[in-house]
């Protein structure tokens, strides 16, 4: 079989912590023997940067700077592209067959200009529509720095498919509705595949019963969100799906966790609770561990994954969605193309629009029929681990890397 080595230049920080990083290229495709190197920037305060070992390839770690002020967030990003710039050295001292670029922008150009210099293929990844997700935190005012937001916004959209998708080889991205938009701007469909989120199996075993509860109170209906808090979330929806909910079933508990980027949006929540006089029936867990927050997902009764219907998060996969099912949860999620998508041929639970009454029904049928939520959470972890494991995920990227190296497209 060929081995391939891939260099890539990745948002991601280091040590990476997605599992579309961590897992699908650290342990699946470097698994199979194919050569991984990285450049990445810090995730810690890192002054000066340095080389390292992991999972089997080298890794150039690029210093940082940890400062919330806007000059010092700019500094961040000098910091990142000074590093990304070493891709000429490394290219210049080993052959690889291709160079990857994750999510980033001005890297992206370096990589096209690499391509030409050193004759090797350039895949580009892109796993969330970031120009459109800061043009709409511009305009909605959810931006910290909303000029600063706009200008990247359309800057980045400009690089995007005017140059970086072009002169791709090849392009992978998050979902096939991602794929369908970007094809819509000019970019052919053939030269792109979609590779959705997936999970770890080791990691998501389905818990046997909610009745030996460690982290959730025995015997009281428990609803549980697992993700982010941002803005752009709009989760004041599922405090008020809970409220109703709360009214079907009194005893009914809601259990948040995660954060969001500025601490305002969890004081934002917290003011939709008191405003319904929700009390201690929604609890604010905050972020995590991976460990621990599963075992909030793997004793609840019913998971939700609400989705605000927005053109940024629509070509989104949702992570969650698969977590909650591979732990054999029933779910109810909002009508979002990857969304319908996975819970049709799944059957794994409900499907509703985004509309406050049809998502609480749905919860309030669920945790009053614990065999139908228990059929339909079996149903999923099925689903989970024949579609969604990185194993899997990792046959079709391998499938198309050898591909791309070989000439295709």
């Amino acid at each position: 079989m060929t081995r391939l080595r891939l260099l890539v230049v990745s948002s991601d920080t280091f040590p990476p912590t997605r599992v579309d990083v961590s897992v699908l290229f650290g342990t699946e495709l470097a698994g199979r023997g194919h050569q991984i190197d990285w450049i990445l920037q810090s995730e810690s305060a890192c002054r000066r940067g340095y080389t390292t070992e992991w999972r089997g390839g080298r890794v150039w770690v690029g210093a940082t700077d940890l400062g919330q002020s806007l000059f010092r967030r700019l500094r961040k990003h000098a910091l990142g592209i000074a590093n990304d710039w070493r891709m000429f050295s490394v290219l210049r001292s080993a052959r690889y067959d291709i160079v990857e670029v994750k999510d980033k922008f001005l890297a992206g150009l370096l990589a096209i200009v690499a391509r030409r210099i050193f004759r090797i293929r350039f895949v580009y990844w892109l796993s969330f529509p970031f120009p459109e997700y800061y043009l709409l935190r511009a305009r909605d005012g959810t931006a910290r720095y909303p000029l600063l937001y706009s200008l990247r916004g359309n800057a980045f959209r400009w690089l995007l498919y005017r140059c970086l998708l072009p002169a791709a080889d090849h392009v992978f991205v998050q979902s096939e509705q991602m794929r369908s938009d970007i094809a819509a701007a000019g970019i052919p469909i053939e030269k792109m595949t979609a590779v959705p989120m997936g999970i770890q199996v080791d990691m998501y075993a389905a818990a046997e019963s909610t009745e030996a509860r460690r982290v959730l109170p025995p015997g009281v209906p428990c609803v549980m969100y697992l993700g982010t808090l941002d803005k752009v979330r709009r989760l004041d929806f599922l405090i008020r799906v809970f409220a109703a909910v709360r009214a079907a079933v009194p005893a009914a508990r809601l259990y948040i966790v995660g954060r969001g980027e500025d601490p305002q949006d969890l004081a934002l929540l917290q003011e939709e609770v008191e405003r319904l006089e929700l009390g201690s029936s929604v609890i604010f867990v905050g972020q995590l561990p991976q460990p621990q927050a599963l075992q909030y997902v793997r004793e609840a009764d019913v998971c939700v994954s609400p989705f605000y219907p927005t053109a940024v998060l629509r070509s989104t996969s949702p992570t969650k969605l698969v977590e909650y099912m591979a732990m054999a949860k029933a779910v109810v999620a909002n009508d979002h193309p990857e969304q319908r998508r996975v819970i049709e041929e799944s059957a794994a639970g409900y499907c509703v629009p985004y509309e406050e009454a049809p998502f609480a029904a749905a919860i309030v049928t669920l945790l009053q029929n614990p065999e139908t939520a228990l059929a339909m959470g079996q149903r999923g972890r099925s689903y989970a681990l024949g579609h969604r494991a990185y194993g899997v995920i990792a046959d079709i990227v391998e499938k198309r890397l050898l591909r791309t190296a070989e000439g295709g497209t």
